[in-house]
């Protein structure tokens, strides 16, 4: 068995405070665990608003959650994953023992419900400490360091041949909004979508109606520098709301002969969910909620809506399993069918990690990796 790790990692000692950079150390993986040297992560929003304590976030904790690495030890039981396998560490499990997974037809595996939020592991503990102290995991993975341990079941085993600096970023974001307009919205050819926000999730989502040879594809952001991007990534319209003389859902129900067919909320803002329902067409139109939405709040629907035909489908992981699906992912990427180097707008280091949350703060990044 392995021995304690003494590596870097960026802590977050109090919500809302910049991240240190400190030693800490990484115990041995136990039963059913994995240690993992992470060589990339992704900078993620969702890293941001736990960090600021504007959501669920535990403290002292190590963030990250988009990672990729090489595993450098295994605990007891661990069949399926050896050292020098090369690894993508995500948030959501597939543990193929619960009711959802069993059922095959959902990804929302209780694992994740059960011990995803908790901060520590199964047994309840930490394996990692920082000056006497046990600090959380962030969803079961915690990427900001050099070594982390994890679950073997947030743990995906991809192509070797894959870049580990690229294929992080399918440990959550591309995923998320790819698979929502493949999987969860299932965006037939030729039909219209829009999308609402485009940082990398919606993006992705671009990325992912195109790829379904939708029609039209209009790009909606208060921030039109993103227009390049997403044109490159297939959009064919891009619209910011701000420079509108009318409500946006307006100008999508003006020019689309009543509304398009889907539409996908990638921001997790209730002013966009109204609007994004809002500018689906009646009869057929589809409303996919990708972005994560404050848990306090709910929505308000007109039930007639529903009845003329309107729906609701809610998005999560892009409606991928992660041992199923990403590896068939990462494959695609190598093959040169997906693009991912178009969602890299940055590369920094582990020191320069609160600047690269900076960045993304101020919307003048699509994704910073982080290279250990």
């Amino acid at each position: 068995m392995s021995n304690i790790i003494k590596c870097r990692a960026a802590v977050s000692w109090k919500a809302g405070e910049k991240l240190i950079i400190e030693e800490v150390e990484v115990s041995p993986p136990k039963s059913g665990e994995v240690r993992v040297k992470v060589v990339a992560t992704g900078l993620c929003f969702s890293d941001i608003a736990s960090i600021s304590g504007k959501v669920r976030g535990k403290f002292p904790g190590i963030y990250g959650h988009e990672g990729s690495g090489i595993i450098e030890s295994v605990g007891e039981d661990v069949t399926n994953l050896q050292p020098g396998d090369h690894v993508l560490i995500v948030f959501l499990p597939q543990c193929r023992k619960c009711r959802v997974c069993v059922a095959g037809v959902g990804n929302a595996c209780l694992d994740f419900m059960k011990y995803g939020l908790t901060g520590l592991m199964k047994d309840g503990t930490s394996r990692i400490t920082c000056r006497g102290q046990e600090i959380y995991n962030f969803m079961g993975t915690s990427t900001f360091t050099e070594y982390t341990v994890v679950s073997v079941n947030n743990c995906v085993k991809i192509n070797p041949q894959a870049p580990l600096e690229k294929t992080c970023l399918l440990s959550c974001g591309v995923p998320t909004g790819y698979g929502g307009a493949i999987n969860s919205a299932k965006v037939r050819e030729g039909s219209t979508c829009a999308v609402f926000g485009l940082g990398a999730i919606g993006l992705a989502t671009v990325m992912g109606c195109h790829a379904m040879k939708a029609s039209k594809i209009v790009a909606i952001d208060i921030n039109s520098d993103k227009f390049e991007i997403a044109k490159k990534l297939g959009a064919t319209d891009c619209v910011n709301p701000k420079e509108l003389d009318m409500p946006i859902a307006d100008y999508l129900k003006k020019n689309f002969q009543g509304g398009v067919d889907f539409s996908f909320e990638c921001v997790g803002l209730m002013e966009t969910i109204n609007q994004a329902f809002d500018s689906i067409i009646i009869g057929h139109g589809v409303c996919v909620l990708i972005g994560i939405a404050p848990s306090d709040k709910t929505i308000n629907i007109v039930p007639v809506q529903l009845q003329v035909g309107k729906s609701v489908v809610g998005s999560f992981y892009g409606g991928y399993k992660t041992q199923d699906d990403i590896p068939r992912l990462v494959d695609q990427f190598v093959d040169g069918k997906l693009d991912l180097e178009s969602f890299i707008t940055h590369q920094m280091r582990l020191e320069d990690i609160n600047d690269a949350i900076d960045l993304l703060k101020d919307g003048k990044c699509i994704r910073t990796v982080i290279n250990l």
